[in-house]
């Protein structure tokens, strides 16, 4: 029996194992697919406290992790198949594997959507980005691409131009789902322009120093395709949040994020909790997610004392 589970190893996941180790509860932290999270694909990060200089993402993560353990966490790279919240204790299941706990903490994040292609995979964090916030920093007076057509992708292109000489939106439609204010924002800036009913079929370049070089980009209409140097490419085309595995065990949104009560970590499941980007579909930030995950620790520890 443990007291409590954690599901998911990014910034909140093992942010929450530390809180919970100082509480001796012992913490079983599940890493999944992607241990580290998303910061395991971003290259420097320059947004966390307490690194000057900044620091790579995959050593950022590695010393959440190292610090958690020395509390008395046990990480263990497996994904969670299947959960049931429908009795205490709670059971979790890594393939045939049954796993009882009095509490869970859900960590899993959001993936960003991708365009599928094996090039855009390579040359992540190298060129290729889903973060303005994150990364828009590294791309001072240089030419990028943004690609997407809703609010996220007009507000990641006007964000973008604090820093790029020019952004051009690539969208494959000829018009945009972005609400009309967003879309005067974005169009009515001068570094900003559009390629209509385009889409991104392939990225050149090689991770590290060299990164990306250009994109080959088809006119939907035409079905002509045209190569296109640039030095950065931007997915804007929204998340999806990791959250299927609990689709009949607790409350999620429209869009599949897991819903918690005001000002707190619980979800419609007591003694289940939810921190970072599975709960959290407006900041998005590594040490956004990192403060709810001391949120749920906190809160689970308080609801063992409770039970």
């Amino acid at each position: 029996m443990n007291k409590v589970i954690i599901i998911g190893s990014g910034p909140a996941g093992l942010t929450a194992a530390i809180y919970a180790g100082r509480a001796n509860m012992s913490p079983l932290v599940f890493e999944g697919i992607q241990p580290g999270g998303q910061l395991t694909i971003t290259t420097d990060v320059e947004n966390y406290p307490g690194f000057p200089g900044g620091i790579l993402g995959p050593e950022l993560m590695d010393k959440f992790r190292k610090q958690a353990q020395e509390f008395g966490a046990t990480t263990l790279f497996e994904n969670v198949d299947r959960v049931d919240f429908s009795a205490r204790p709670f059971k979790i299941y890594v393939s045939e594997k049954e796993y009882k706990t009095e509490s869970i903490i859900i960590s899993t994040g959001a993936s960003a959507k991708l365009l599928g292609l094996e090039s855009e995979t390579k040359l992540m964090g190298f060129g290729v980005s889903a973060c303005a916030t994150c990364d828009g920093f590294f791309f001072k007076e240089k030419d990028i691409l943004v690609v997407g057509g809703g609010d996220s992708a007009m507000e990641e292109a006007t964000y973008l131009t604090k820093f790029a000489s020019s952004v051009t939106i690539v969208h494959r439609r000829d018009e945009f789902r972005a609400s009309k204010i967003m879309q005067e924002r974005a169009l009515g800036n001068p570094k900003i322009s559009v390629m209509w009913n385009s889409e991104i079929v392939e990225m050149h370049g090689s991770p590290g120093e060299r990164g990306l070089e250009s994109v080959d980009i088809k006119n939907l209409l035409s079905g002509d395709i045209a190569n296109q140097a640039t030095d950065g490419v931007f997915m804007a085309i929204g998340h999806n949040p990791n959250s299927s595995i609990f689709k009949d065990q607790l409350d999620l949104n429209d869009a599949g994020y897991i819903i918690t009560k005001a000002d707190s970590t619980s979800t419609s499941v007591e003694g289940v909790f939810a921190a970072g980007d599975i709960q959290d579909f407006t900041y998005k930030q590594a040490v956004t997610a990192a403060g709810t995950g001391c949120m749920a620790a906190i809160e689970a520890e308080r609801y063992l004392e409770g039970h």
